[in-house]
C-alpha cells in the first residue's frame, strides 16, 4: 500500500509512522497544504494512495478543508466510490460537529488520539474491509 500521513505533531506522527509500516510505503506531511501537494503530486504520477491518515487541526489547511480538497481533486481525476482514497481522520477531536463534518465531507473512518495500537488496528482493518465489500 502507499499511504500518506498528514500530522503536525511530531509525536503523533512517529506513532502513526511506526504502527502503518507494516502497511506499506509512507509518505508524510507536517500540514494539510503539503498534504495535498503530496496527494496531487501521488496521483498525476502513479495510482494514488491507498490510505491518507489526516489529522483535523494542522496549520495552513485544517484537515477538515484537506479532505474536502482530497475528494474534489479525485473528482476531477474521474475517481468514484471504490476507487477513492480511504481517509482515516486522525485527531485529538472527539466532539459531534467534528465527527458528523468529517463523515459529511466523506471521509472512510475517524480514530481520536491518544492512539492505541489496538484502536489503530481495529480502525485500519475497518476501512480497509469496507473497500473491498
Amino acid at each position: 500500500m502507499k499511504i500518506l500521513i498528514a500530522e503536525d505533531d511530531f509525536i503523533a506522527r512517529k506513532v502513526l509512522f511506526n504502527f502503518l509500516t507494516k502497511y506499506g510505503e509512507i509518505d508524510v506531511s507536517e500540514n494539510g497544504q503539503e498534504a495535498l501537494k503530496l496527494f496531487t503530486r501521488q496521483l498525476k504520477h502513479g495510482d494514488g494512495y491507498d490510505l491518507v491518515c489526516l489529522d483535523i487541526m494542522m496549520p495552513r489547511l485544517n484537515g477538515h478543508e484537506a479532505l474536502e480538497e482530497i475528494r474534489r481533486i479525485e473528482a476531477e481525476y474521474g475517481k468514484k466510490d471504490g476507487k477513492r482514497v480511504k481517509i482515516i481522520m486522525t485527531t485529538a477531536l472527539d466532539d459531534s460537529q467534528n465527527i458528523l463534518t468529517s463523515f459529511n465531507n466523506q471521509c472512510d473512518g475517524y480514530i481520536t488520539k491518544p492512539y492505541s495500537w489496538e484502536k489503530l488496528e481495529t480502525e485500519v482493518q475497518r476501512v480497509l474491509k469496507a473497500g473491498k465489500a
